[in-house]
């Protein structure tokens, strides 16, 4: 079986450069430049032939159902390793490794068993075991092989102090952290589980309580008012009244800070000011006024939103369904009938932030021998699947940028930080949500590395907590001070 994301489912702004990212392998220490348009040139160096630029897909893997579009705390940073050091791989073929060679999983040579170690059995549990139809299994032919093993994009010390800061924390839900070349560098989801102490048998770690939560869907909230912004700017709309409680013609909608605000009705409210404040009425009316038609033609277009996106690890998988007015006007704002993952949101910041969405991947390389280290072929290539305007960048950027600044969430120098918050309702309760990008200031987003030992590009960084009433909180930027020790670890600030 193959794991699956399931739904129930740039150009830079101008006061960066626009020049192409360096490509560094660090352990040859050649350099070479590439942009993502470039990015299909990687897979010379693994066939010896020009690739054809689609996404590499799982073993055998099976297209799921659509879920498509239809109208009708701070804590210690995990240590770095040192620039210039490339990885040191021990153990047997058919293993898994992270990005610095740290072992992950082994296989037995008598049975065929695959092992996770034991100093990251929990971290990784419900992201690798067969028990939750993880990595051991969509890369299996890879590690049947005689002689190969998986390196993968992952750092297991950022896992592994993720992991440990949401359990001290308490915080239930996922974490996703990615490169700008779309590499998971992180993939988090507590509570998790040791394989060890788990029989096949348990649902809980397939698709219950320890079950990996960053492929599994639930609405977005106001995180979705990223493609929201930029649909309206589309269709020229910057300005509308906003009542602060908006009593339709299919229901009431209401914002926040409705029964708080003294100052609604806002005749005219911008874009910006209703993006940053979020506001639902003024992006319910403005889909309301563009029609369900064009919504969702300009989500599946720009977004690649009810659309499959096929990643090496599975299928990531998002959707909408519109029955009825109220529908279409809730979607604007993560709500009615709208489901995604905390894997596509990753994928959505890179978007935002960048212009331009890339295929999220985790396969860096195959290895060769019994340990040697020597690379045999190189991963996956990240396809880039769907682009924002240029002409409707510059607004969402100046939007992720304020609600950046007004969270509390401060980035390390040298860094920018741009952000949604989206608190969503769903039948399991509150999900609260921040989709961030810590951007690096040299990054033009045409960075691709060979190695990530010295990895000094940016990250996209997505929040997604379960049970926020338990931690006291009512929306999701009230989350921001856990957000930080995440910023704190993936950055190696103290």
């Amino acid at each position: 079986m193959k794991r699956r994301l399931t739904a129930v489912l740039a150009a830079a702004i101008t006061l960066f450069s626009t020049g192409c990212g360096e490509v560094v392998d660090i352990n040859s220490g050649e350099q070479n430049i590439a942009t993502l348009s470039e990015l299909e040139k990687w897979d010379m160096e693994r066939s010896g032939s020009a690739s054809s630029g689609a996404a590499a897909v799982p073993d055998a893997a099976v297209p799921a159902e659509s879920g498509g579009v239809t109208a009708d705390v701070p804590v210690t940073a995990a240590p770095k390793p040192a620039a210039g050091s490339g990885p040191e791989l021990t153990g047997q073929g058919g293993s898994m490794y992270d990005c610095n060679g740290k072992l992950l999983m082994t296989t037995d040579k008598m049975t065929g068993e695959r092992r996770i170690a034991a100093d990251y059995a929990e971290p990784f549990g419900n992201i690798l075991s067969s028990k939750s139809n993880g990595l051991c299994e969509t890369f299996g032919s890879k590690l049947s092989k005689s002689g190969t093993s998986v390196q993968l994009t992952f750092d297991a010390d950022i896992q592994s102090a993720i992991y440990r800061y949401m359990a001290e924390a308490g915080m239930k839900g996922a974490v996703v952290v990615m490169r700008t070349d779309g590499s998971l560098a992180a993939e988090v989801s507590y509570p998790s589980y040791d394989p060890a102490e788990y029989g096949e048998a348990d649902d809980s770690t397939a698709w219950g309580s320890l079950s990996n939560h960053a492929m599994q869907s639930a609405p977005p909230g106001s995180v979705f008012k990223i493609m929201s912004e930029v649909i309206a700017e589309k269709h020229s709309i910057d300005t509308l009244y906003d009542d602060g409680t908006w009593y339709s013609d299919s229901g009431v909608i209401v914002n926040w800070d409705h029964d708080t605000n003294p100052y609604y009705p806002i005749e005219e409210r911008s874009r910006y000011s209703a993006f940053v404040n979020s506001s639902n009425i003024f992006f319910a009316k403005a889909f309301d006024a563009v029609g369900a038609e064009a919504v969702t033609a300009d989500l599946g277009e720009i977004f690649h939103f009810g659309r499959d996106i096929y990643c090496d690890f599975g299928t990531i998988i998002t959707g909408m369904q519109i029955d009825n007015a109220d529908d279409l006007r809730r979607s604007a704002f993560g709500q009615a009938n709208v489901t995604t993952t905390p894997m596509y949101l990753a994928a959505l910041g890179r978007e935002a932030v960048f212009g331009e969405m890339v295929t999220p991947f985790v396969l860096m390389n195959e290895i060769k021998g019994e340990g040697a280290g020597q690379v045999k072929s190189r991963g996956t290539t990240p396809e880039l699947i769907a682009s924002i305007p240029m002409a409707y960048r510059q607004g969402l950027l100046e939007g992720m940028a304020g609600v950046g600044g007004d969270i509390g969430v401060y980035p390390p120098a040298d860094y920018s930080f741009f952000a949604k918050t989206g608190t969503a309702e769903t039948g399991w309760g509150e999900y609260m949500y921040i989709t961030g990008c810590l951007r690096n200031t040299a990054d033009d987003g045409g960075i691709r590395y060979k190695d990530y030992g010295n990895y000094s590009g940016s990250y996209i960084i997505v929040t997604q907590i379960s049970n926020g009433g338990e931690l006291g909180l009512t929306f999701a930027s009230e989350s921001a001070y856990l957000y930080q020790g995440i910023v704190n670890i993936v950055t190696g600030s103290r």
